[in-house]
């Protein structure tokens, strides 16, 4: 029922304007804003652990935007997976650092995109895979129902899709070893062993290491990259950053605290458009209590 709640809400977000889209998605984040729910909860716990130098009214001032731009986001999907090439290069209002992804290929030993949850992710992946041969891991989402869509809309860009098993990893590799772009989203909780901690944010959150391992093994290029919605309904500006060198040290404590910086400056630069109601910090380290507890 619900899957298919939202399966039709996409289809209709898909054919309004962009700008009622992004009503539809504002009037969503004053609602739960209102309301006692666990995005707003978890977003209300980060927002506290990661910007403690702002007084209340400042988070609380922070999460109201905050749950407002993860309603467009929703809004925006339809629009995303099931319109065409042409409607989606309209929502492309401007590429920032672009040059660093041409120069990057140009070395001839593939890219890796770090692409944190800022903006709209999925712009990212679907502006890629459309210039350029891309890769990505997939791990099918919570409401299967939308599997079938969110896949062939990613495929129908060009993007080639793989698990997140040690096949998938291999695909990874392949792909670099072919001069081509790799897309992971490194700012997730590793449900498997594949995680160590690092500071984000000054708290020490479980960080994937394939990044770091995959840059260190095959000598790609990192780039930062998100997109950020502009306001008025303008679209997206892409922007793309070179990784710091400290990313591709052979220490992997180095690396991965390289890693959270580099996502970390990029929120603090657009902290409204982040996804704050992921619990990002949900595994901890031995003997401290789970932060999310109510």
């Amino acid at each position: 029922m619900r899957a298919n709640l939202i399966r039709a809400l996409l289809h209709l977000s898909a054919r309004l304007p962009l700008r009622f889209n992004h009503l539809c998605g504002a009037l969503l984040g004053r609602w739960l804003m209102l309301g006692d729910n666990e995005l707003k909860r978890v977003a209300q716990t980060n927002l506290n652990v990661c910007f403690p130098e702002l007084n209340p009214a400042q988070r609380q001032r922070l999460l109201r935007q905050n749950l407002a731009e993860t309603g467009k986001a929703f809004f925006e999907s339809g629009r995303l997976w099931l319109g065409n090439q042409q409607r989606f290069a309209e929502l492309v209002a401007t590429v920032h650092g672009g040059q660093h992804l041409q120069h990057a290929l140009a070395q001839s030993k593939g890219v890796i995109l770090a692409i944190p949850h800022l903006g709209n992710w999925e712009v990212i992946g679907l502006y890629c895979s459309s210039h350029y041969p891309m890769t990505s891991l997939y791990r099918p989402p919570r409401q299967a129902a939308l599997d079938a869509l969110i896949r062939r809309a990613r495929e129908h860009f060009g993007a080639k899709l793989v698990p997140t098993t040690a096949k998938g990893v291999r695909a990874l590799y392949q792909a670099l070893a072919h001069n081509e772009v790799v897309a992971i989203l490194p700012d997730q909780d590793p449900r498997d062993s594949g995680g160590q901690f690092a500071p984000f944010f000054g708290i020490q959150a479980n960080t994937m290491t394939l990044l770091s391992r995959l840059a260190g093994k095959s000598g790609a290029t990192v780039l930062c990259c998100y997109a950020e919605r502009l306001p008025r309904a303008r679209g997206f500006a892409i922007h793309f950053a070179p990784a710091p060198d400290a990313l591709y040290a052979k220490d992997l404590e180095t690396s991965l605290t390289a890693l959270n910086q580099m996502v970390e400056q990029a929120v603090r630069r657009l902290p409204t458009q982040y996804q704050w109601g992921y619990k990002r910090f949900r595994t901890r380290p031995a003997g401290e209590a789970d932060i999310y507890d109510r």
